[in-house]
């Protein structure tokens, strides 16, 4: 056992965080610490950090252990930069290198019993910075600044000019490379993209050390966590498994519970019934009897009815009418910022129905697109059209579609004139926004508050279009479940980006991979997107290490590849041309030969027997041309 909490207390007022609350982290074990938002998670690292005091109870670090904390806001010294911050981790082995260079200098002067004893000394700091993997130091940063998402190009730049999640990344990075015997990580895959999150799993599940981890990513938990600590009303319970055995767990014990006490509240009412029908006999026999039977009543042990799962949110999510079929098409579209181009000449189109999620690389483009269909800024080339009776609904990561001056009441009353005090107030509640809360300027909001306020908006715009920008940031993992629950009832049509992988898995229908600055499309959700990329990696690694082309079950059964689809759209791309190239041929042919109809009606023309010639001829090679092109339009547009 490396960390223990033993009967730990902890309240704010009347409101309790934890109340003789217990468990323990084995060395190398990888546990999580799972709860609503304001459940108490971060207070409870806190705690064991020492940050914050405890009421009652005891936390205890095995002796000699080490143990490293990524907080959720992080404050690093302005003035140096990302990999200055990084390679300080590594101070001690940076500083055994520079004491056995100082003593290799030494060397050349030094003689007998000195020399012996600078050698002993210089043995046993080599012996020590082998041991700290010294030689490997440089690569170990590079490897996890690259691990994290950063370029090359960014090892240089200032900390101060670092974006919030910039910074965090550059605390985790520091916290990993100290290598700890315990971590402790508040929400360490917040910032990252999904690249960065997997690289990130791989790093922790191979930790020779112990972790102890707070995240509402469920797909993270289920590949790293071998225990979930679950804080709720104040209380701790243990589950061993990854996330999903904990919730099935949870499940069942909570199944069973009700069952008990349904059981017993049965037997309670016949009892009760017979007791009262013995004394309806009004013999003493039979009262006797009805006394014995309320004794062994009093005796039972109550069964507590389990509390209900708390419903954070009361999401729905309809379309006031349903849209055409065709919900959105995209044609050549591009778009730069400066020297860096983020996507170019895509096309793609949406059906109704769909629910499609984009996923990619942090800096791809992907919010970007977004913001280019509901019209925030504009693309530099191609168009997209949105379809017959097609009526969006945006939800904005970035929340500009609120107003920092407005209160919660006014931000829908604005927006939603038709609705009276009684109904905004309810939709509100439904959001757990009630009595004075709904004054509350935006501006004052947390970010999971602006995003229940702006899926409030979304839920009352009864669009058949949703395009949502990372809506998963800042909920809790009930809430998102609601949201999943909400969105697969949903008849219209959605198109979001989101790195929560286990909502893609629950929700999407297809999904979009922003790629060399193009997208490449995959019908299926998040796993086999995963399943279709590792086939198709592992078929053409092994055919170069052949030097041979992959066999044509390998490429058929990888038909989503990469290449192939670029291939694709290419076709794609050129079909769509040679149709609109063909269309506007068969335009001006017809035009012109409705203009030679009406020229042989002149007296000018039918008298001269030469023009009418010469007119009769083009409008028959007309006719010959426009033949070939109906053909080829059937045949394109199949």
């Amino acid at each position: 056992m490396i960390l223990a909490c033993h009967n730990i207390s902890k309240a704010f007022g009347e409101h309790i965080i934890v109340e003789n609350g217990s468990f323990h982290i084995e060395d190398r074990e990888k546990a999580a610490l799972v709860g609503v938002n304001g459940a108490g998670k971060s207070t409870i690292l806190k705690m064991i950090m020492g940050e914050e005091p405890l009421d009652k109870g005891d936390v205890t670090l095995s002796k000699g252990r080490t143990i490293g904390y990524l907080a959720q806001h992080q404050n690093l010294l302005p003035g140096s930069t990302i990999y200055e911050e990084l390679k300080s981790a590594k101070a001690d082995v940076i500083s055994l290198e520079q004491q056995l260079r100082s003593i290799e200098s030494e060397l050349k002067s030094l003689s007998g019993d000195e020399l012996k004893s600078r050698l002993d000394t210089y043995n046993r700091l080599q012996s020590e910075f082998e041991s700290r993997n010294g030689y490997a130091c440089e690569s170990e940063i590079i490897g996890v600044l690259k691990g994290l998402g950063f370029e090359e190009e960014d090892f240089s730049k200032k900390t101060d000019t670092l974006s919030g999640g910039q910074k965090t990344r550059v605390s985790l990075g520091k916290l990993l490379l100290t290598r700890p015997d315990i971590l402790l990580l508040d929400e360490p895959t917040n910032h990252l993209d999904l690249n960065s999150v997997s690289w990130l799993e791989t790093f922790l599940m191979n930790y020779p050390g112990a972790v102890f981890i707070v995240s509402h990513d469920r797909y993270f938990l289920n590949r790293v966590v071998t225990k979930v600590i679950e804080i709720e009303n104040g209380e701790l319970r243990t589950y061993m498994g990854n996330y999903k055995a904990y919730s099935e767990k949870k499940q069942q014990i909570r199944d069973a519970r009700l069952k008990e006490y349904l059981n017993q509240q049965r037997e309670i009412r016949h009892q009760q019934a017979v007791i009262e029908k013995l004394r309806s006999f009004n013999r003493e026999k039979s009262i006797r009897r009805a006394e014995s039977r309320e004794k062994m009543l009093e005796k039972m042990t109550p069964v507590d009815k389990p509390a209900e799962t708390v419903r954070e949110m009361h999401l729905t999510l309809e379309p006031s009418c349903i849209s055409g079929n065709d919900v959105l098409t995209v044609e050549h579209l591009s778009k730069r910022f400066d020297d860096q181009i983020l996507f170019q000449d895509v096309n793609f189109e949406i059906k109704r129905g769909e629910h499609v999620a984009i996923i990619g690389d942090n800096g791809t483009g992907k919010t970007t697109l977004l913001k280019i269909l509901n019209q925030v800024i504009l693309a530099d080339s191609g168009s997209f059209t949105l379809g017959a009776k097609v009526s969006v609904g945006y939800y904005d990561q970035e929340h500009h579609v609120l107003h920092d001056d407005k209160t919660i009441f006014d931000e829908i009353s604005d927006d939603y004139p038709s609705l009276n005090n009684t109904q905004i107030r309810s939709t509100l509640a439904a959001f757990q926004f009630t009595g004075d809360d709904v004054f509350k300027e935006i501006r004052s909001l947390s970010g999971g508050e602006k995003g229940r306020v702006s899926l409030a908006k979304l839920m009352l715009s009864e669009a058949n279009f949703l395009i949502l920008d990372e809506p998963t940031n800042h909920l809790d993992i009930t809430s998102k479940e609601i949201l999943e629950e909400a969105l697969n009832s949903y008849s219209g049509t959605v198109l979001y980006v989101s790195h929560d992988r286990y909502f893609i898995n629950q929700t999407a229908s297809r999904i979009l991979e922003l790629v060399n600055q193009t997208f490449i499309n995959y019908i299926g959700n998040y796993d086999y997107y995963l399943e279709k990329k590792d086939e198709l990696t592992q078929a053409y690694s092994s055919a170069a290490g052949e030097n041979t082309t992959p066999s044509a079950s390998a490429v058929s059964d990888s038909k989503l590849s990469w290449q192939e689809q670029k291939e694709q759209q290419a076709r794609e791309r050129k079909r769509k041309n040679d149709l609109k190239k063909t269309e506007e041929e068969i335009s001006r042919l017809e035009e012109r030969n409705s203009e030679i109809d009406h020229e042989m009606t002149l007296e000018e023309v039918y008298s001269n027997s030469v023009k009418c010639q010469q007119l009769a001829e083009e409008h028959s090679a007309n006719e010959s041309r426009l033949e070939e092109l109906y053909e080829l339009w059937e045949e394109l547009a199949e």
